[in-house]
């Protein structure tokens, strides 16, 4: 049986991404050798939306209060790249890691999954 999920982001440094979710974001993390960590996420939930182009993923990151969030992150030098915005399920930006990639954090306006 299916007991668990595991993200992979891929990175031009890895090293750096994996210190920011180690020591910005404070994810407790096990490491399986080489300083290779594995994290532990916060509950979680998928989703699936229609595609009219290539498929492709995204990672976004749940908080209750995206402005606190944004302010917390902010002060121990996140980059966001976009402002908060409002859509119909919540409200989200993005912030830029290390590495160059980008992972979007937003308040989920909807009943949320990780409470069943």
């Amino acid at each position: 049986m299916i007991n668990g999920g595991h993200v992979i982001i891929y990175s031009r440094d890895a090293e750096a991404d994996r210190a920011f979710f180690r020591d910005v974001l404070e994810y407790p993390h096990v490491d399986v050798g080489g300083g290779w960590l594995i994290f532990k996420l916060p509950p979680a939930e998928v989703a699936v939306h229609p595609a009219d182009g290539p498929e492709t993923q995204e990672l976004y990151l749940m908080c209750d209060d995206v402005d606190a969030t944004v302010t917390n992150l902010a002060a121990k030098g996140v980059e966001f790249t976009q402002p908060v915005t409002d859509a119909r399920w919540g409200r989200l930006t993005r912030f830029r890691l290390p590495g160059g990639g980008e992972v979007g954090l937003y308040e989920p306006r909807h009943e949320r999954a990780t409470d069943l």
